[in-house]
């Protein structure tokens, strides 16, 4: 089982100063000392994307790609062998840092920025968006606006997968990663998405008892 020890540490040790994304970037500098481990950084692309692209594999010339929370950089570089002109971000300026440095030859666009307060140039701008596990990592006062900055990054007729663990609403929150409720995650068709479909399913290969339970959603911008 992944240590998220450190990872919760940091994260209630910012909420209590009234900095609850703060913690991301200290984690990535402990993680790229050696200090600590940042719990999600898989070195590989998520396997849930695979399998979603490996069924619905999606036209890509011409398209753009965004992914959020983009980590060490491997569902970019994936979406960007794929054909999609990529851009990737996330909080952690050192996690930028150390895609750029782990694909020197990328042609993914990555940047430091915050999903709370993303650039405004990017609304209504991507044909495929991509958010993983990000969601789940904030806590729930701050993931309406999360969700809605999220839809407003589709294009008319624009796609968005969605990944995240997942509860029934009377399961208790837990610790972070906190797993979101369907009700949660429907706050994307309030925010004017169409869900294509909705997956519910035991994650087999991760070694936690019980095992984690996961969400992929798949959502669409009408065009107009």
């Amino acid at each position: 089982m992944k240590d998220r020890a450190r990872a919760r540490e940091l994260a209630a040790e910012f909420h209590r100063k009234g900095d609850p994304t703060g913690w991301f970037e200290p984690l990535y500098q402990e993680g790229e000392a050696g200090k600590s481990t940042v719990p999600w950084a898989n070195l590989c692309p998520n396997p849930r994307l695979l399998d979603f692209w490996n069924v619905h594999p999606q036209p890509t010339a011409g398209k753009t790609a965004l992914t959020i929370g983009s980590g060490m950089g491997d569902d970019a570089e994936q979406l960007a062998a794929w054909g999609f002109r990529t851009t990737a971000f996330d909080i952690s300026e050192t996690a930028i840092r150390a895609s750029r440095k782990r694909f020197p030859a990328t042609t993914v666009e990555y940047l430091a920025a915050n999903l709370l307060e993303p650039p405004s140039a990017w609304r209504g701008t991507f044909h495929f968006v991509f958010e993983a596990n990000t969601l789940q990592v904030l806590p729930a006062d701050l993931r309406p606006r999360a969700i809605d900055n999220t839809a407003g990054f589709l294009c008319p007729g624009g796609l968005l997968l969605v990944i995240a663990r997942g509860r029934e609403p009377s399961d208790p929150e837990g610790q972070m990663p906190w797993p979101l409720t369907r009700a949660e995650l429907s706050a994307f068709t309030a925010a004017g998405l169409e869900q294509i479909s909705f997956e519910d399913s035991l994650d087999l290969e991760d070694p936690a008892e019980p095992p984690v339970r996961r969400f992929r959603a798949l959502y669409t911008a009408n065009s107009v």
